[in-house]
């Protein structure tokens, strides 16, 4: 017969083993080649604001945190695979993308700034005959193509930003069109950024750049994105995301 200490010891092991099975993983697909806001890291993980900010809403839902890798053209085809349960990548929230999928409130808002070499000009035949990076399936793709595109531009698009400065500081393209931290940090604040600038004013058009950044859910998923949106108001609340903003920035980054 069992003593009273092994049968609550059984007991205990029990629930453990039963909370371990029921405990809830949220996984988040991520692009990994938009520093600061994500990159890989030595040890092969990803990491950055956006990683940061997942684990602390993930934290906050007490819930286990999973970052899965996926290129940025293939995000919301992922969700919709059920690759993940949400994007956290940066991305803007737009009329459009919402027809796709549902939108958390932004998480934070910056502008988009071309990148070119010092003195160059943005007006909108600017770049007539001229080249411009800008990522795949990305807001700044369709403001670029739009305004610049329909003005004797070629718009150039890339997998991956850094592969845009690499092509920028080699000349094979004349400006890179980006959300500006990551052009700032990763290429204007570096070595490859000396005779580069940021060139013409911030834009913000929402009618291209919407709301600002937030979490994209499957279609219909209201659950979620309320529990999201709750936990983003806690890490706000509490210091969490003061804490990890000042980690990668120097300037509040959240927006109006």
């Amino acid at each position: 017969m069992n003593t009273p200490i092994k049968q609550l010891a059984l007991a205990g092991m029990l629930l453990a083993m039963l909370g371990t099975a029921q405990a809830e993983t949220l996984r988040f697909g991520m692009d990994g080649n938009y520093p600061p806001f994500t990159r890989q890291g030595a040890d092969g993980n990803l990491q950055g604001f956006d990683v940061d900010i997942a684990q602390a809403l993930c934290q906050a839902m007490q819930v286990t945190c999973q970052i899965v890798p996926q290129d940025w053209d293939g995000l919301i085809p992922g969700l919709n695979a059920n690759k993940y349960d949400a994007i956290l990548s940066s991305m803007s929230i737009t009329a459009e993308r919402k027809k796709a999928v549902d939108f958390t409130n932004k998480y934070y808002h910056v502008p988009a700034r071309m990148i070119a070499k010092v003195g160059t000009s943005i007006g909108a035949k600017d770049f007539n005959g001229k080249r411009i990076g800008v990522l795949r399936a990305s807001t700044q793709e369709k403001y670029a193509r739009d305004v610049w595109g329909r003005n004797g531009a070629s718009i150039v698009v890339y997998g991956k930003a850094p592969e845009a400065f690499l092509d920028l500081k080699s000349g094979r393209v004349d400006g890179v069109f980006v959300t500006s931290e990551v052009g700032d940090q990763d290429f204007i604040q570096t070595k490859q950024g000396v005779g580069y600038a940021f060139v013409g004013a911030p834009i913000t058009d929402a009618r291209y750049f919407g709301e600002g950044a937030g979490i994209a859910v499957k279609k219909g998923n209201a659950g979620l994105v309320q529990r999201l949106n709750q936990a983003i108001s806690q890490i706000r609340n509490n210091g969490s995301y003061g804490k990890i903003q000042k980690k990668y920035f120097s300037a509040d980054i959240f927006g109006d």
